[in-house]
């Protein structure tokens, strides 16, 4: 699926999501595949590559794959299993963030 408008996903969806907007996986939104896409913010569960400008996992979020992102967020209770690739960005020190509830 190939869009340049923000997506919500709220139910089962297997491939590859390509967005040049957002994309929010809801907290029913489970994903089996790749998403390539500018912000994504996940309260439900990811089995995939993602490959984005910045990621956020949410306390309900889950995320098994690799992520290749320049700004990673993982809340508290978020998960997170794989391996997390830090993309070249025009700040020289990558930030990644974990918060805190």
């Amino acid at each position: 699926m190939t869009l340049s408008c923000n997506l919500y996903v709220d139910g089962i969806f297997e491939g590859t999501i390509n967005s040049k907007k957002d994309v929010n996986i809801g907290k029913n939104g489970q994903v089996k595949g790749e998403v390539i896409t500018q912000r994504l913010v996940v309260q439900g569960f990811i089995d995939g590559n993602i490959n984005a400008q910045r990621v956020e996992i949410k306390a309900a979020g889950k995320v098994n794959g690799t992520i290749e992102s320049s700004e990673l967020v993982i809340e508290a209770k978020g998960v997170f299993e794989g391996n997390s690739i830090v993309k070249n960005s025009d700040n020289p020190s990558p930030k990644v963030q974990i918060q805190k509830s």
